[in-house]
């Protein structure tokens, strides 16, 4: 046998019968045999547990937090014990370091530079070009207030928090938010009033009509079904009887979720979906940020969140979506009575537009800081009757903000 591998059993934990064994390659990684009820009796997976970031000390002790995930992508599930994994052993620790853990910004990081160094280029459909990968998936720990607000560059997480209370209340039209003075959607209605009417009216002076003017805001102002609308009243529609129909109730899936995970919090169908085939061609944008899973862990007092999103702009799309996305775990989580637990970001078509390398050279060469917080201050009644005076971001000390153009 070679004398760099070492086959470690177990011992007796809470995840007995799910490890089989553990193999420890000295210097290079290890591989986990496990099995489970839904597993097959032998399934492989390669890790990246280098010797010097597994972690425990010859005590045993990680000074990890439950459900801290380890570089491979498992996770401890004893606050400080590594044990789970054959970790614990002291015998086994001799000349391994203790290395806290990665900072959680920066497997963003890390993303970032593998699409710009690694991404396929792409021409698409704004014409200003991409590098992109398929299949990107990033992982947050929301507990204790954590939040996964990006530091290399200030975000500014009170718009996406307005923008994601906008989307509850089912709005389509950009005028609540311009005179919020949120300005993330202005693009996409300016662009349809120069295309449509051949008036050349700068941005700035075509947001202050909306503003200014209802009438105006009405005819012009409007995205289409976007987000909220689909979130809160995804239309339907009832037979007549004679072959025609009639627009039915609409369908809140929000408030759908947040009675199902109280009813019946096992079940697999927490769904929040906003890709409304029969309605994509009425809206500004399809949505990217389309399909939420809510989950609650086995414990059965945290929920977790998956975010699907079929197009993301890492550089200045992504650092509001899982605000946002952490935010809205967090809210449910508080109506339900629950624990925030993980947030599960994927991404399908995951790029960096051409025209941002400036912006992603500076982000890049910049160090994550600190560990912000977010406090609830309130439990509202219902999900919908939250407002920005509720939320407080503590210790959130960011490097300064990266502008770019915003592609439409």
């Amino acid at each position: 046998m070679n004398p760099e591998v070492q086959n470690v059993a177990p011992p007796p934990v809470s995840l007995a019968g799910k490890i089989s064994y553990l193999r420890l390659v000295s210097g290079r990684g290890e591989r986990i045999r496990t099995s489970g009820p839904c597993l097959p009796k032998t399934v492989l997976y390669q890790a990246e547990l280098l010797p010097d970031r597994i972690g425990p000390d010859r005590s045993g002790r990680c000074g990890c937090e439950a459900g801290a995930p380890y570089r491979c992508g498992l996770r401890c599930t004893q606050a400080g014990i590594c044990d789970n994994f054959g970790l614990g052993r002291p015998d086994l620790q001799k000349g391994r370091k203790r290395v806290s853990q990665p900072h959680y910004e920066q497997q963003y990081l890390d993303l970032m530079r593998r699409i710009w160094n690694e991404g396929d280029q792409r021409v698409d459909r704004t014409g200003i070009g991409t590098r992109s990968v398929f299949g990107a998936m990033l992982r947050f720990d929301l507990t204790n207030g954590a939040m996964p607000l990006i530091t290399t560059k200030r975000v500014y997480w009170k718009t996406a928090t307005r923008e994601l209370l906008w989307f509850l209340t089912g709005e389509t039209n950009i005028r609540p938010l311009v005179l919020q003075g949120v300005k993330i959607w202005n693009e996409w209605p300016h662009a349809r009033f120069v295309r449509e009417t051949g008036e050349a009216i700068a941005l700035e002076d075509f947001v202050a009509r909306i503003a200014e003017d209802e009438d105006f805001a009405t005819r012009w102002g409007d995205l289409g079904p976007v987000y909220g609308k689909q979130w809160v009243d995804w239309p339907t529609y009832e037979a007549q009887g004679d072959g025609s129909y009639r627009a039915g109730p609409g369908i809140n899936q929000v408030a759908q979720v947040i009675a199902s995970l109280r009813d019946n919090p096992g079940s697999r169908r927490h769904i929040i979906e906003g890709w409304n085939v029969a309605e994509l061609d009425a809206m500004a944008l399809p949505p990217c940020h389309k399909t939420y899973q809510f989950h609650v862990g086995a414990d059965g007092a945290r929920l977790n969140c998956l975010l699907y999103q079929r197009s993301c702009d890492v550089a200045l799309g992504l650092p509001f979506n899982l605000w946002s996305a952490a935010l809205l775990t967090r809210m449910i989580a508080q109506q339900v009575g629950l624990e925030p637990g993980e947030l599960v970001w994927t991404g399908g078509d995951t790029h960096l537009y051409l025209n941002h390398e400036a912006l992603i050279t500076e982000q890049l060469a910049r160090e994550p800081r600190g560990h912000p917080r977010l406090e609830i201050m309130r439990r509202p009644d219902t999900v919908f009757d939250y407002a920005i005076e509720d939320f407080a971001v503590h210790d959130y000390t960011p490097h300064g903000p990266i502008k770019a153009p915003v592609a439409v």
